[in-house]
């Protein structure tokens, strides 16, 4: 599920509200908070905090990129001082992404989500540089100079990341039989 980008504009007299950020962005910051932490929780208490983080520094969103690559941004740096700080805990992947089916028999559909969470299993295990580089392609849609600009890295070394990271997850998959 893709979410719209909200308009922005720095002439404009009232910014996004806090409400607005949430109800358009929520998902795709709590997503990838997910994808950096593994862990649930703390998906939710960096989801909060980069809401916060961002309504209250609004004023200092210069329109460079857009707001949802922002919001992506604050994500990446509050989950990664998150992990630098004493409380880190890492947790394994609960794999809960569920295919959905309209007709399915019961047993399909466990046979499909079975087959789903694997599969996220294979890339929540990626190297963090490999398993980032995907789910933000997979689940955010962003362009390579989009990411390139959340990541810090050249736009070449993201084409190379997520072609190794296609490449690992198809050797995972092979491997398994899927």
């Amino acid at each position: 599920m893709q979410s719209k980008e909200l308009p922005y504009s720095m002439a404009c007299a009232s910014p996004v509200s806090l409400r607005e950020m949430m109800e358009t962005y929520g998902s795709d910051v709590w997503n990838y908070a997910f994808v950096l932490t593994r862990s649930r929780e703390q998906a939710s208490d960096i989801s909060q905090e980069v809401f916060l983080k961002a309504y209250k520094s609004i004023g200092k969103y210069r329109g460079q990129a857009t707001l949802k690559t922002w919001l992506l941004t604050i994500t990446r740096n509050t989950a990664f001082s998150l992990r630098r700080s004493s409380f880190w805990r890492r947790f394994a992947p609960l794999g809960d992404h569920q295919v959905h089916g309209a007709s399915l028999s019961a047993e399909q559909e466990a046979i499909g989500n079975q087959y789903a969470n694997r599969i996220w299993e294979i890339i929540m295990a990626l190297p963090d540089k490999y398993r980032e580089v995907l789910v933000l392609d997979i689940q955010q849609d962003l362009s390579v100079a989009e990411l390139s600009e959340l990541l810090g890295i050249a736009q070449g070394t993201v084409k190379s990341r997520l072609g190794r990271a296609r490449d690992k997850i198809r050797t995972a998959m092979k491997e398994e039989d899927l």
